[in-house]
């Protein structure tokens, strides 16, 4: 009986994630100040808000200060399946959309757009001329975040390609490498600042991260075009 019960909490959990990641798939409202923008999570990413977890909430939250307001944190659509299943996430790649608190009201224009980015991009140093990303995360102090690459420079967008080495756990544990893209974003007179992380293991996971930074970008951009 136990079993048979077992099966069926299985059997709902399942199509709670086939519900959640069909309706994580469409395009969503939110509002910032005066304006509704539409946001939408790559292909292959759900939405985790209509979890009402506080667990994921937790988890967005860890990934930006208080002055911030979270208004997309997504996971891929394999740990939405393990998520609803309580089964233990991977987190190999996921995404967070925020804008900042204290800017919510104010319209921003294209000059004061980049007097904000100015001001945000302090401190992070110039991006190297290319070369192998392993190697300059390697000469990189442990934990530090590092910027890689500049990935776009537009009057209404600008995005830049960064990693980490974190270093592993015991003598014979190696590092592991996390890459992650940072996108200031203007959006009919709204800042959002866009990051999305994966695993680097291998130069996929490079292309994997420009490409889908280049596309969400441009998606978004065209969900919110007049």
């Amino acid at each position: 009986m136990r079993a048979f019960a077992r099966v069926l909490v299985r059997i709902a959990a399942a199509a709670l994630a086939a519900f959640a990641l069909n309706g994580a798939a469409q395009p969503y409202a939110v509002q910032v100040g005066d304006q509704r923008l539409v946001l939408e999570p790559p292909p292959g990413f759900a939405e985790t808000g209509p979890t009402g977890s506080p667990r994921l909430q937790e988890l967005g939250e860890q990934l930006t200060s208080a002055s911030n307001r979270i208004l997309l944190f997504a996971i891929s659509d394999a740990d939405m399946r393990r998520f609803t299943l309580g089964d233990q996430l991977d987190l190999r790649r996921y995404m967070i959309v925020v804008t900042p608190r204290g800017m919510e009201r104010e319209r921003m224009t294209e000059n004061t757009f980049r007097n904000y980015v100015r001001e945000s991009s302090k401190g992070l140093g110039p991006a190297p001329a290319g070369g192998d990303l392993r190697k300059l995360l390697d000469a990189q102090p442990a934990g530090a975040v590092a910027v890689l690459a500049e990935l776009r420079k537009d009057a209404d967008a600008t995005s830049v390609l960064q990693g980490v080495r974190i270093p592993g756990k015991g003598f014979f544990a190696s590092s592991t490498y996390q890459l992650s893209s940072t996108t200031l974003l203007l959006l009919r007179n709204k800042a959002l600042s866009l990051s999305l992380y994966t695993q680097y293991d291998d130069p996929a996971d490079a292309e994997w991260i420009r490409t889908t930074t280049a596309r969400w970008i441009d998606e978004l951009k065209r969900l919110n075009a007049r």
